[in-house]
C-alpha cells in the first residue's frame, strides 16, 4: 500500500497540480488590498477571504483528483497492470485514497502558512481591537481539510461504480452542496413552529437524507476563527469521530464495490 501512496503522490506532482496550486496561491497577495476596503474590519475580512480561498482550492482538488484518479488509471490501463501484481484491490483503492488525503494535507499546510502571513500582514497595517486567535484559525483550516478528505472518499466511492468521470465529478459536487445544507434543513423540519407549513411525508424523507448524506456543517469553524470564539471541545471530538466513522463506511463500500467490479 505504501508504494501505491507514493505513486499517487508522484503522479499528482507529475501532472503539475502543485504548480497550479502555487499559481492560485498568488491570489493571497491581493487579500490585504481587498480587506482594506473595509476599514473597520480589515483583520476579520482578511481571515474570511483566506479561509474562503483555501476552501475553494481544496474543493477543486478533492473533486477533480478524487473523481478522476481511478478513471485515469483505467484509461491508461495502469490499474490492470498493478492489479496483476500480488496486491489486493482493497490495498490499491485504499492506497489511492491515502495518497490523495496526504496530498491534501500537504497542500493545506502550505496554504496555512500563506494564510497566516497574509492575516499577520493585514493586521499589522490595520490593527484590530479584537486579538487574533491563531490557534482557532489553524483549527478552522484543519477541520476544513478533513471535510475535503471526506469528500475525496465520496468521489472514490462514486468512481468504483462508474466507467467515466462524469458521475464522480458531478455526483461529488451535488453531494457536497447537499451535505452543506442538511443540518439547516433538518433543524428547520424539527422546529415545531414549522410543522403546519411542511407536508407530513417530507419529514421522514428529510430525516433519511440527513443521516445518509455527509454533514459538512460540523466542520465549519469560520466564525470561531474570525471572531475568536472558543470552539466546543466535545463538539470537535464528535466531529473527529464522525469523520473517521463516515470515511471508513464510504471506503468500506468502495472496497466492496471495487472488488465486485469486472475489469475488461
Amino acid at each position: 500500500m505504501r508504494d501505491i501512496i507514493l505513486i499517487t503522490l508522484k503522479g499528482i506532482f507529475r501532472d503539475r497540480v502543485f504548480q497550479g496550486i502555487l499559481v492560485l496561491g498568488i491570489l493571497f497577495l491581493f487579500i490585504p488590498s481587498a480587506a482594506s476596503l473595509s476599514m473597520r474590519q480589515v483583520t476579520e475580512l482578511s481571515i474570511t477571504l483566506s479561509l474562503s480561498l483555501i476552501s475553494f482550492i481544496l474543493l477543486l482538488l478533492a473533486v477533480f483528483l478524487g473523481a478522476t484518479s481511478l478513471w485515469k488509471d483505467m484509461e491508461r490501463r495502469y490499474s490492470y497492470s498493478v492489479l496483476s501484481l500480488p496486491i489486493s484491490r482493497s490495498s490499491y483503492l485504499l492506497g489511492r485514497f491515502l495518497g490523495l488525503a496526504l496530498f491534501l494535507l500537504l497542500t493545506t499546510a502550505l496554504l496555512t502558512v500563506l494564510a497566516l502571513l497574509v492575516v499577520k500582514f493585514a493586521a499589522g497595517i490595520y490593527p484590530s481591537d479584537r486579538p487574533i486567535e491563531w490557534s482557532y484559525l489553524i483549527l478552522a483550516i484543519f477541520f476544513g481539510c478533513l471535510k475535503y478528505i471526506l469528500l475525496v472518499a465520496v468521489a472514490i466511492l462514486l468512481s468504483t461504480v462508474s466507467s467515466s468521470f462524469f458521475l464522480p465529478i458531478f455526483g461529488t459536487i451535488c453531494i457536497f452542496l447537499a451535505g452543506g445544507v442538511t443540518q439547516q434543513v433538518y433543524d428547520y423540519m424539527q422546529n415545531s413552529a414549522q410543522e403546519q407549513l411542511v407536508a407530513p411525508h417530507l419529514k421522514p424523507l428529510v430525516t433519511f437524507a440527513y443521516y445518509l448524506l455527509p454533514n459538512f456543517s460540523g466542520f465549519d469553524l469560520k466564525l470561531n476563527a474570525i471572531y475568536g470564539l472558543a470552539p466546543n471541545g466535545t463538539g470537535l471530538l464528535l466531529t473527529l469521530v464522525y469523520f473517521v466513522a463516515y470515511t471508513a463506511v464510504l471506503l468500506g463500500f468502495g472496497v466492496l464495490l471495487f472488488n465486485r467490479r469486472e475489469m475488461q
